[in-house]
């Protein structure tokens, strides 16, 4: 499958822009850390692409989310490496994320919206007046982005990162196409 395959069928079934910009960022993510870490860098970013490709389908219900998810993918052909992280995406289903590409898609996917809150609260909105303390700092406050499950995005340390890297690594892949995100 190919990156633009994915996003044509991302674009088919979800309507929402801003679900799609954080699916790009988690692609973006994703491509950063396989880079990091030896990974294939399709086959990540492909997950990172595709992993919220059902939200609309599912109407946001948890115990159906990630699995539709993950049947659509093998359907549009991605391996079974993107299939497996995308399932296990979703902590409802209780399925332990145990390769690296599926313990950074776990981790990814709530980092990218934090990364989020803190450019849309900066002046100028963008996230090139993003730095690195700004997130981390944000990290610390719990009502801020109170929608971001923090505990998850420090799973980070399964992949050997530090949160401090990891906010590093996410908020540069994201600045790298901040165009495509309106950030």
């Amino acid at each position: 499958m190919d990156r633009q395959s994915a996003l044509a069928a991302v674009e088919a079934n979800v309507k929402n822009r801003n679900l799609i910009k954080h699916m790009l960022a988690t692609e973006a993510v994703m491509r950063a850390l396989a880079r990091r870490m030896g990974g294939d860098e399709e086959e990540w970013a492909l997950a990172g692409l595709l992993h919220d490709i059902d939200v609309e389908l599912t109407n946001g219900d948890m115990s159906r989310h990630s699995r539709t998810g993950a049947e659509m993918a093998r359907q549009l052909g991605a391996g079974e490496a993107v299939v497996k992280a995308i399932l296990c995406h979703n902590e409802a289903h209780g399925i332990k994320p145990e390769t690296d590409i599926e313990k950074a898609l776990f981790c990814t996917d709530p980092l990218t919206g934090l990364i989020t809150a803190v450019a849309l609260v900066r002046p100028d909105k963008k996230l090139a007046s993003v730095e690195p303390k700004s997130v981390t700092k944000r990290f610390k406050e719990a009502r801020f982005a109170a929608g971001v499950n923090r505990d998850i995005i420090d799973t980070c340390t399964n992949i050997g990162l530090t949160r401090e890297e990891f906010v590093a690594i996410g908020l540069d892949a994201m600045k790298g196409i901040a165009g495509e995100l309106g950030l």
